[in-house]
């Protein structure tokens, strides 16, 4: 089993990813994480964060001459923006923002501070998760599977679906969309809520592919992929929903339009349809994997929304801190790290080993039983 836990604050002196479960023999090197972590801070609408941090990684543990050695990977993201906070005396923050964590956690934690909640409730957070799904990633492309991701909605406004594939033009795009005409029509509503105060929200839709069948179980339900996978990406910060295949619309149709007919050819099983997302009954069934998520607008708005001050009981204008007006394609790249990581681990629970050369002997024999079944 894959498995990682992270540590550290949104203004605090460093990052923290401890992951364990990665096999050894897997070539790995900071370039490959730095990657992942610069796509992160892209994007049209995020804040005056992202203009100081250069997010770099370092390995201190579980990787030697180039190669993961079977012990935890240990990473580190240094904030740079921690010296120009480190010396700061900061006043108390009390009054709570309406969607962000703040209410609830000084209440959980008998917190007097929200700045005690905010600092770990922060989004910044995710950095750490995009280094642990950096590696799992390498991991996953030793064999085959790949994983990327685009936005399908900001603000309301829909791409075309038609255009989402073309990847080279999501790299290109300020809000990882192939469809400028809609791209443009984003970035005029993010601007609008830039110049009213407010903030937007989104959809995005990953893709896993070369996902072999087999991967998850209907044996129990914590082992079922979907369950794994939409637990990971509700864990992410601002997600309200998430679908697999036709997710909702499935429940409006007749199961006939629904159910993804069975064919075999070329020493294969496969559909001509996908409806059902690459998932069946818990498990991978051999189809690209597709998974949307639904990002509610940022919670922290520059024209504040009404609040009580945790202190005086009396009603005040919410706290106002530095924000982002838009990090739908952020929450993307987030995305793709979650579904990295769930994979890597339903990956690894299937053909494990301690090293590499025992989960690539396990695959391969796995694969030619399939193929000649």
């Amino acid at each position: 089993m894959i498995k990682f836990v992270t540590s550290g604050e949104s203004h605090g002196k460093c990052l923290i990813t401890v992951l364990e479960g990665i096999p050894a023999g897997l070539t790995l090197s900071v370039e490959h994480i730095d990657q992942e972590l610069f796509r992160r801070q892209q994007g049209y609408g995020r804040g005056g964060r992202m203009s100081i941090e250069k997010d770099t990684a370092e390995i201190v543990s579980g990787v030697r001459t180039g190669k993961t050695t079977g012990a935890p990977i240990t990473l580190i993201i240094n904030n740079k923006d921690w010296v120009n906070w480190k010396d700061r005396k900061l006043p108390p923050i009390t009054m709570p923002r309406p969607g962000h964590a703040d209410l609830a956690g000084v209440l959980k934690y008998g917190l007097k501070d929200i700045r005690d909640v905010l600092e770990r409730a922060s989004a910044r957070e995710t950095a750490a998760r995009v280094a642990a799904g950096a590696v799992c990633r390498k991991l996953l492309k030793e064999f085959g599977l790949e994983i990327f991701g685009y936005v399908t909605e900001v603000a309301g406004i829909t791409a075309v679906p038609s255009k989402l594939n073309q990847r080279a033009a999501i790299n290109r795009s300020l809000l990882m969309t192939a469809d400028k005409k809609a791209e443009n029509a984003m970035i005029k509503e993010i601007e609008r809520a830039k110049r009213n105060g407010d903030s937007v929200g989104g959809v995005f839709e990953l893709k896993a592919i070369n996902v072999p069948p087999g991967l998850g179980s209907y044996v129990s339900w914590s082992s079922r992929l979907d369950a794994r996978l939409a637990c990971g990406l509700m864990g992410l910060q601002a997600i309200k929903g998430v679908e697999i295949g036709l997710g909702f619309e499935a429940a409006k149709r007749f199961g006939s339009r629904v159910h993804d007919e069975i064919f075999y050819g070329k020493k294969r099983f496969y559909r001509k349809t996908n409806n059902c997302g690459g998932i069946e009954g818990g498990m991978s069934n051999g189809e690209t994997l597709i998974i949307r998520a639904a990002m509610k607008p940022i919670a922290t708005i520059s024209s504040p929304l009404k609040s009580v001050d945790l202190g005086t009981k009396k009603a005040v204008k919410a706290a106002v801190e530095r924000a982002d007006i838009c990090a739908v394609p952020a929450a993307c790249v987030t995305g793709e790290a979650i579904v990295a990581f769930e994979l890597a681990n339903a990956f690894t629970d299937k053909f494990g080993g301690d090293c590499l050369m025992d989960v690539s002997s396990s695959y391969k024999a796995y694969i030619k039983r399939v193929r000649n079944t």
